[in-house]
């Protein structure tokens, strides 16, 4: 009798421990990159973009992604695969975000595979904080307090193809958030560095900015490119 009741206790054991897991793995950051992304760098490449369906987005910073972190600077991914996509449960943001969080992948699309991604690798593991249709509504909210474009160019700093100080570019966007950013660049087709990416630090609870506890590695030059789009 004992040992069918200690076969019971295990094999109970075994069943809910992979969503004991599951709520462990999403519970455990320590706070958010916020990164945008210049659609110009993304498209002056050797691999090129392509326009979503929904036409050419504005010359404006773009979401890429809201992803949880740990001060160590690794990332927790696919934290729930019982929590799939779901674009019924963000209908009301679909035109909000073709507007700040477009797809420039080949070929184009809607942006809804996009977003899956983003929600399936980054989303699932903030979701003992904010659900599915709050993780978007968050990185929305977050673009529009941050404005990366109206403080680059309240500084002088213009997407028109000539090349600034990083220095110039991250100071400007610190004085605009009061935070400072990390600065991510890529090449173009003819080997310029450019800036591609900026990242800002929130909070676990995706409300407010923070200081980064660390930065991502990588270096720009001195220099950087800021193209047009």
């Amino acid at each position: 009798m004992k040992l069918l009741h200690a076969s019971l206790c295990l094999i109970s054991l075994l069943l809910i421990l992979p969503s004991i897991f599951a709520a462990s793995s999403s519970e455990d950051f320590d706070f958010f990159y916020f990164v945008q992304q210049w659609p110009g760098s993304y498209c002056d490449t050797q691999r090129s973009c392509c326009f979503p369906t929904s036409g050419k987005p504005a010359a404006d910073f773009g979401i890429h992604g809201l992803w949880p972190n740990y001060k160590d600077g690794t990332y927790p991914s696919n934290c729930d695969n019982t929590k799939p996509f779901e674009s019924s449960s963000i209908s009301d943001l679909i035109s909000s975000m073709q507007k700040s969080w477009p797809t420039l992948a080949c070929p184009s699309g809607s942006g809804e595979t996009f977003w899956e991604h983003e929600w399936e690798k980054h989303g699932t593991c903030s979701e003992s904080v904010i659900d599915q249709h709050e993780y978007f509504q968050t990185a929305l909210n977050l673009k529009q307090k941050t404005d990366l474009l109206g403080a680059l160019t309240k500084a002088g700093i213009n997407p028109d193809g000539k090349s600034y100080s990083i220095e110039s570019i991250r100071d400007s966007i610190k004085e605009s958030t009061g935070f400072t950013p990390w600065i991510q660049c890529n090449t173009d087709e003819s080997g310029n560095s450019q800036l591609y990416q900026v990242y800002l630090c929130v909070d676990r609870s995706g409300s407010g900015l923070i200081e980064c506890p660390v930065f991502p590695r990588g270096k720009c030059g001195d220099e950087i490119n800021f193209p047009s789009f």
